[in-house]
């Protein structure tokens, strides 16, 4: 039969094959195709000849074929045939399909539709001809019979397309439909249809299957809805990501149901991919993915999470989007810190606000994830990270050095940033190997590059990461050896730092070590200065880092080494053998540094020190070249005096004279050298007793030293100044070049006392000889001291700096301060008393200390020995505080100061100020051992008692300080105002104000010093500028985190407008006084600016919670009733907005009507008014958003409106016109005509420039006017009932006055022209201000 058929369709017309196919039944041409498609034999031929013998023309041939395409579909589904038959037959449909007439292809739709509800597809092959069969039918003109009514073609197709995307889908077949429609032509509409569909199966299917049906997807969003194909998809993946944490976060025995991390993580990867894929080839897809983040990023609801951050950073391989995605990152960054810390520093804001994930979280979240090879990532981190540390990196500079602060103190959000980009870098670093070199690479290149900048934030990156891994960076060790060649032109500070970087780099890598001796060895004679200080401070840390066998352990080192360095040092004992001569080496080039500048001598002599703690074999070779040196300009008969060559470390050519041998730093190093080797090396030798010979050999080599610093001692107690030629009569101006040797030699002298004050009070273990020694090496350090303060009073030269620095360590200022003040051991009292009894030396210690505190605040680190070691110095600042706190708190200043009148400081006030700097420096660079600072302050705790107090909290110890502090303010308060201290005031307020920092807000003992510092203000009064704004600033820091201000400003704002008096001079004003700290004098302008500042944070506050709230209603792009429900959780916000604004409203309302002074506080009234009337514009534009929502404004909107019409906008005018009088009265205040001066010309320059605000104050009411009207069309609500139009904007040109100024400017040409000759005299200002 089927040859029959074949025969007949090969003949020219198809007459005879219908005949014959008509005698068929249906039956008999199914089984004959079935068997031939089994059999994979002539099928597709059969398939033509039936369907050429079945012409739609007739009824028949319309069935027959109608009844063989069903078939067809039914075969190709069961799966029974061969691939290529199947392809075969599906192709022949596909061709077929367009001949069928319209009711036919309808029919077929809806057996497709069908087969798809009830899940009867097999495979899903055939669904290759739904799309041609939807798009045949669309073709179709003819009108369809739908239910009752009749449809087009194309309706008919997107009813289908409507029927089929409300059915349900079988999992195993979405990628199928969803490929399929990527044939058919969809309208918008349609495409909304099906993406909305397949975005609803995501949550069905498995992960697997999601990456298939994105690509699908995104190749269907080239039709269009790309932004709900971008936000369904990430919509999903920040789903799954949320669950999957909380699942991970969650019970243990979830793990067996939730997804592992790997196979989410790479899934998430393959979809990114196809994004950027499908971003490449159609960029509007790039541009609709960036408005969309753009979009969430206005208002609270925050489209970034780690899967969008890390969609963005793939984007970036894009050249187009490179730039945009960048900036939009680094924006986001900022932003979401600027928001924290405005979170943090007000719990008004707290209350109202949940803060959501921050994007630094997320973005190292990304970093984390991107482990799972997720490589397209990575260069977008880099270039991130780096991006934020250029734009945020540290910026102050000072000496060329940036001034550091600890992230903990300062909550700035740049600088966040900037440590947020290292944090990137560095986990990238640790995790990608592809890119590490380039990080290494763009690292160094900045650092050598940037040299001017401050570049201590790359430093660090550096250093943390060679710890990460010194074996690791060995291959990329020819980069760091490049750099090594720009040493000598970097500043000397980024040559330690940068070294001490990649020190442990040079312990692994010999090639390394021997390129960087080579550098500094060229260094060391360069030209310039720097180039050689940069080679002593390299030699010096390689001293300190290769230690030589037998040193002693590193415990006694002031910085251990970290762990990573010590498991490289593999082959030790070899290593240390080699270190001895490497290090023998060294010293012989350093030697030769001693005949070179002053400077590069003295930074020797400071590093000295430090090599010999860590390094402690080279004690001999140290001590040897330090002895030849000082020999070189010592006294050696035991009769001369003064026991010093002071002329041989002055350098004079020509007239030039300068410092050649700095010797009060090499005194300095020899005593602190010395005193190390004492206390640790000679007790240990002593041990060794079969050295014996060696022994005293060495001990009469440190005995030769010691001798020596005796007899300077005791030779330099007897010397006069005369005998330095530095008495009174002596010249120290720096014009002549006698002069400046004096002022070298002072300087020397004065040095060299210190270090002398240091070794004999160290030494002296409380002898009263060696105090009586130090008494009058003080008394010789005095007198200098005086001398040199009298000459620069007179000359004012700047000698100020040199002396900045004491000699004295911070060891020694402690021990002396706490024999000073508090030893009360007996036998130590009568030694005691000879120093106790010299005023001058005690305030002279407290004032060593202070400068050392200073130096630290400044650079963070100290001078002299263990200057650099934080520990020390932390323990130094503990105990230094514990004396000076005893000090202050049991001998108050007015009992001190009753006793003597001494010109100076007192020494309590010394150590009031003392405490005021070590507390800042504490919270600036100790933050996390807060806790520990006070417990040592706790001059109660007793070594039993610590295990108990290990759980008092910070809170509490700081109450206990605060309530000292506190009492010492009240006694101040207590007595007369004429012995009122202003300066101890100012520190105590300043002391408690660093104080309250720790405490916790929401603690009680918080709450009692809000309301101590609230009852200080009620009740005291003091004419003090200082005293009043650092109390007010104190109230204010502490309310700000209780609640809101608001109350507090309306409370001062009554107060000043009662003391000040009103502008309308007629009406009296009843005083209220609610703040005493508030009076005639303080009022204007020193409160008046405060309350001002405080309410401009306020409306900063109000105005970001509006935008957050305009941003949460511009998303709300959801159902009515989603939107309605949107609006109504808004609702607390709110009503806060309109109790803030209602209660600044009342406050301005107030301070428009005082008689305020010209000057600033007008200027910044008129500033605010203008930001007022700005915050509530935008509250109107807010609600003009709401009502197309929800349809009306709420009840309290409509009070505050009738608020400000009624209390705030006329008065405005009548301020604006009390203004402009009173510049007017101020001009036409003169003397005669003829004395017209500059003084009226700055007159007029300042009128201008205070007048300025007034225009921007008159646009912004306008403006909140214009936009109340378009309101009260929308809500229906009239609220411009209450608003009166003012009369105050006349602005027409009055003729009579025109003609009238005219004439008067002509009489006065001719003086005009004079008075600009003589610019210096009195003179008349401008007749009449016009402007009304």
């Amino acid at each position: 039969m089927d040859q029959k058929i074949l025969s007949l369709a090969a003949e020219k017309t198809a007459d005879k094959l219908q005949e014959f196919l008509q005698t068929l039944k249906e039956d008999d041409l199914t089984n004959l195709l079935q068997n031939q498609a089994v059999k994979g034999k002539v099928a597709g031929s059969l398939l033509r000849a039936i369907f050429k013998g079945s012409p739609c023309s007739e009824e028949a041939g319309t069935l027959r074929r109608h009844k063989i395409y069903t078939y067809c579909i039914q075969l190709v589904e069961s799966g029974d045939l061969q691939k290529e038959t199947a392809s075969e037959i599906i192709g022949l449909l596909m061709l077929e399909a367009h001949h069928f007439p319209a009711p036919l292809l309808v029919e077929l739709a809806n057996e497709f539709i069908s087969a798809v509800r009830d899940s009867s597809l097999v495979n899903g092959k055939s669904l290759e001809l739904l799309p041609i069969i939807l798009t045949a039918l669309a073709t179709k003109k003819e009108k369809l019979a739908y239910g009752k009514g009749v449809l087009s073609g194309e309706e008919y197709k997107k009813q289908l397309i409507n029927t089929l995307c409300s059915g349900r889908w079988d999992q195993q077949h979405v990628i199928h439909l969803t490929s399929m429609f990527k044939d058919v032509p969809l309208s918008a509409e349609e495409v909304e249809f099906v993406v909305e569909k397949a975005l609803s199966m995501f949550s069905k299917m498995n992960l697997q299957e999601i990456p298939p049906l994105v690509y699908q997807l995104l190749v269907l969003s080239s039709k269009g809805s790309r932004k709900s194909v971008l936000e369904g998809i990430i919509a999903f993946f920040n789903a799954v990501d949320k669950q999957h944490n909380e699942d991970q976060s969650g019970d243990e025995l979830l793990d067996v149901v939730t997804v592992p991390s790997g196979e989410l993580r790479h899934v998430e990867g393959t979809v990114i991919l196809h994004i950027v894929f499908a971003i490449k080839l159609d960029y509007e897809l790039g541009r609709e993915l960036l408005k969309h983040l753009k979009a969430g990023q206005q208002g609270d609801s925050n489209n970034l999470s780690p899967f969008s951050i890390a969609l963005l950073l793939s984007v970036t391989r894009i050249q187009r989007f490179q730039e945009q995605v960048l900036d939009f990152l680094k924006t986001s960054v900022v932003k979401s810190f600027k928001d924290l810390q405005l979170l943090q520093g007000s719990k008004f804001l707290q209350n109202l606000v949940l803060h959501r994930a921050y994007v630094s979280t997320m973005i190292l979240e990304v970093v984390k994830n991107s482990v799972h090879s997720w490589d397209h990532v990575t260069q977008g981190l880099v270039e991130l990270g780096f991006l934020l540390m250029d734009s945020y990196g540290p910026k102050k500079v000072l000496d060329g050095k940036a001034i550091e602060t600890s992230p903990n103190l300062s909550r700035m959000p740049n600088q966040h940033a900037c440590k947020l980009g290292a944090n990137i870098l560095l986990e990238t670093f640790k995790i990608h190997e592809m890119v590490r070199q380039e990080i290494l690479e763009q690292v160094l290149n900045r650092v050598v590059t940037r040299a001017s900048s401050p570049i201590s934030h790359f430093l660090d990156l550096l250093s943390n990461i060679v710890m990460y891994a010194p074996l690791v960076l060995q291959s990329c060790s020819s980069k760091v050896t490049e750099a090594f060649d720009y040493l000598s032109f970097l500043p000397l500070q980024t040559v330690q730092s940068l070294l001490k970087a990649v020190q442990p780099l040079l312990k692994v890598s010999m090639s390394m070590r021997d390129s960087l001796i080579l550098v500094l060895r060229k260094a060391m004679f360069a030209n310039q200065l720097d180039a050689r200080k940069s080679a002593v401070a390299g030699f010096l840390l390689l001293l300190k880092n290769f230690k030589v066998l037998g040193s002693l352990s590193s415990s006694q080192c002031s910085q251990s080494l970290s762990v990573s360095q010590v498991h490289v040092d593999v082959h030790g004992h070899y290593n240390s053998v080699a270190n001895e001569t490497f290090c023998l080496e060294i010293m012989d080039s350093l030697r030769r540094c001693l005949s070179q500048q002053a400077d590069v001598r003295l930074m020797l002599y400071e590093g000295f020190y430090d090599v010999l703690r860590r390094n402690s074999q080279l004690a001999n070779s140290i001590m040897q070249t330090l002895l030849s040196q000082l020999k070189q300009f010592y006294e050696p008969k035991p009769d001369l005096l003064p026991p010093l060559k002071l002329e041989a470390c002055i350098l004079a050519q020509g007239d030039k004279i300068s410092l050649q041998e700095p010797l009060d730093y090499l005194l300095c190093c020899i005593q602190h050298c010395l005193a190390w080797y004492k206390n640790t090396v000679i007790p240990l030798q002593q041990r060794k007793e079969e050295e014996e010979e060696e022994e005293e050999e060495e001990e009469a080599f440190y005995q030769d030293l010691d001798d020596i610093l005796e007899s300077i001692t005791n030779r330099m107690i007897k010397s006069e100044l005369e005998d330095f030629e530095l008495d009174k009569s002596a010249d120290f101006s720096q014009s002549t070049s006698i002069g400046i040797k004096n002022n070298i030699c002072a300087f020397l002298v004065m040095g060299v006392c210190e270090v002398l004050i240091e070794y004999n009070f160290s030494i002296g273990n409380f002898s009263k000889n060696k105090f009586e020694d130090v008494l009058s090496l003080f008394m010789c350090y005095k007198k200098l001291s005086d001398i040199l303060n009298e000459k620069a009073g007179k000359g004012k030269t700047k000698m100020t700096n040199k002396t900045n620095d004491s000699f004295l360590s911070m060891k020694c200022v402690s021990s002396l301060l706490t024999a000073l003040f508090r030893d009360s051991t007996q036998s130590h009292q009568e030694s005691l008393s000879v120093l106790r009894s010299n005023n001058e030396f005690m305030r002279y210690a407290v004032n060593v200390a202070l400068q050392k505190v200073q130096r630290l605040k400044e650079t963070g680190h100290m001078s002299g020995p263990d200057g650099q070691n934080p520990d020390k110095i932390f323990q130094n600042l503990c105990d230094i505080t514990r004396v000076l706190l005893w000090r202050y708190t049991s001998i108050p200043t007015s009992v001190e100061e009753s006793g003597k009148k001494e010109k100076g400081k007192s020494i309590s006030l010394l150590c009031l100020e003392g405490l005021q700097k070590i507390f800042s420096a504490v919270q600036q660079f100790y933050q996390p051992k807060i806790q520990q600072f006070l417990r040592a302050l706790d001059v109660t705790d007793k070594e039993g008692g610590e295990r108990e107090d290990a759980d008092i909290s910070v809170t509490q110890r700081t109450a206990f300080q605060i309530r000292q502090f506190q009492r010492s303010l009240l006694n101040l308060l207590s007595g007369q105002e004429e012995d009122f201290n202003s300066r101890e005031a100012v520190l105590l307020v300043t002391v408690l104000t660093s104080l309250s920092k720790l405490l916790e807000p929401s603690s009680p003992q918080f709450l009692q010093m809000l309301s101590w510092t609230s009852k200080i203000c009620k009740e005291n009064s003091r004419e003090d500028a200082l005293f009043c704004k650092s109390l007010m600033n104190l109230l204010f820091s502490l309310h700000v985190l209780y609640k809101s201000p608001v109350t507090l400003l309306r409370d001062l704002s009554q107060d000043i407008h009662g003391h000040l008096g009103d502008i309308d001079e007629d009406i009296e004003v009843e005083k209220t006084n609610h703040f005493a700290i508030v009076n005639l004098r303080m009022a204007a302008p020193t409160v008046c600016l405060l309350v001002l500042s405080q309410a401009e944070k306020v409306l900063e506050e109000v105005d970001w919670l509006i935008t957050k709230l305009k941003g949460q209603v511009s998303q709300e792009t959801l159902s009515e009733e989603a939107s309605s429900q949107a609006v109504l959780s808004n609702h607390p916000v709110e009503k806060a907005i309109i109790m803030q604004l209602g209660t600044l409203l009342t406050f301005f309302h107030e301070l428009v009507q005082t008689a305020l002074p010209s000057g600033s506080c007008v200027d910044t009234l008129l500033k605010d008014l203008c930001k007022m009337y700005t915050t509530l514009t935008a509250l109107v534009r807010y609600y003009l958003q709401v009502c197309r929502s929800s349809g009306g404004i709420p009840k309290n909107m409509e009070k505050l409106v009738k608020l400000s019409g009624s209390h705030l906008t006329p008065l405005c005018y009548s301020f604006i016109s009390y203004v402009q009088n009173k510049k007017s009265k101020n001009l036409n205040y003169t003397g005669e005509k003829k004395e017209k001066t500059a003084a009226v010309a700055t007159a007029m320059a300042r009128v201008l420039r205070e007048t300025k605000p007034i225009p921007n104050l008159i646009f912004a009411i306008e403006q909140y006017e214009k936009f109340l009207i378009h309101l009260s069309k929308k809500s229906k609500v009239n609220l411009m009932q209450h608003m009166k139009l003012s009369t105050s904007r006349d602005f027409k040109i009055k003729g009579n006055i025109l003609d009238m100024v005219l004439r008067e400017e002509g009489e006065d040409e001719n003086e005009e022209g004079a008075a600009s000759e003589h610019r210096e005299q009195n003179k008349e200002p401008a007749k009449k201000r016009r402007k009304k």
